[in-house]
């Protein structure tokens, strides 16, 4: 009986100290970022990826890091600079690092990758993309809607793709609304250039735009201060925006990097990583749209209109393109 009773104890000893080994080897989980040249202070797509690197070191303890891009050829050695100090997972913030993730990827087949914006194919990578177009049209029905103009403008970063999504959702939302309505459309060419978004506002404002919309990284930190100068009307995106001009952002469409970073960091952490292809729409909470009552910036009638057409793209009635070919 002694022999069995210390056999007892020596397993539940075992069994305790193998339970608090793997709790801390999920504790001491370390997971780095990288942003796209837009920085951080973009106050749009990589603060929102950062925050949820931050709510995951919140809640689940991890080390967390971030590596700023200064050029595009800066992708592929900060990615593999992470790998090189034996971070566990990895993200690289948006599309454009869609070859450096891909190579980095292959070469260090033991730490798991992220990648917003973009699919890359292999076992250790998790691809986090959004129905961006969703979101874009609710905050078109907010544009239709309280235009006084019948002039709407949209500023874009990169002509891509996946700006082009944005683009659509965002015209198809006004046109539901407000079919006389004209949509000015134009590029930046870029993701971190104020300037250039500023100056494009300036001509779109100057065309009879009362409210213009964004999709450009930081290049809308020039555009909202278009807005606030000309006294009219700007829509923030994938962050909210209204505290970057109080009184002249209208809303923003709202893109939960946040949460999907976060969300698959928990995976991780909680020892089910997911690799293949993640999607954030409307029905996961991966888009939607700042509601801006508290601001008094619409009206209860606008904000019911959203929600009506929110509702029906959730349950099929709408189709919301995803290009200016599908409008």
């Amino acid at each position: 009986m002694k022999k069995l009773s210390l056999f007892v104890i020596v397993a539940l000893t075992l069994t305790l100290v193998m339970g608090f080994s793997a709790a801390g080897t999920a504790q001491d989980l370390k997971v780095g970022m990288v942003t796209d040249v837009g920085g951080l202070g973009d106050e749009s797509f990589n603060d929102s990826a950062w925050r949820g690197l931050q709510r995951a070191q919140e809640d689940f303890g991890i080390e967390i890091n971030v590596i700023e891009s200064n050029t595009m050829t800066d992708y592929m050695p900060n990615l593999s600079s992470f790998a090189e100090q034996g971070y566990d997972m990895v993200w690289g913030i948006g599309f454009l690092f869609t070859d450096a993730m891909g190579e980095v990827a292959s070469m260090y087949p033991d730490v798991k990758f992220g990648i917003v914006d973009a699919v890359v194919e292999g076992p250790n990578v998790v691809s986090a993309t959004f129905k961006e177009h969703e979101g874009s049209f609710l905050v078109g029905v907010v544009a239709g809607m309280a235009t006084e103009t019948d002039k709407i403008g949209y500023i874009g970063g990169m002509e891509t793709s996946l700006i082009q999504k944005f683009e659509a959702g965002f015209r198809a939302g006004v046109k539901a609304v407000n079919p006389d309505a004209e949509v000015f459309v134009a590029y930046t060419g870029a993701f971190d250039d104020p300037q250039a978004g500023k100056e494009l506002a300036f001509t779109q404002y100057d065309q009879g735009a009362d409210v213009i919309y964004h999709a450009s990284g930081s290049c809308g930190i020039g555009v909202i201060k278009a807005a606030k100068e000309r006294g009219l009307y700007a829509i923030g995106v994938d962050s909210p925006q209204y505290h970057l001009a109080p009184a002249y952002v209208l809303t923003s469409m709202i893109k939960r990097v946040d949460n999907s970073v976060y969300n698959e960091i928990k995976k991780l952490y909680n020892g089910n990583f997911e690799p293949g292809v993640q999607v954030y729409g409307l029905d996961n909470n991966g888009v939607g749209i700042y509601r801006p009552q508290a601001e008094n910036m619409v009206s209860q009638a606008v904000i019911d209109k959203v929600d009506e057409y929110r509702d029906k793209i959730m349950n099929g009635e709408v189709v919301v393109p995803s290009s200016p070919d599908e409008l």
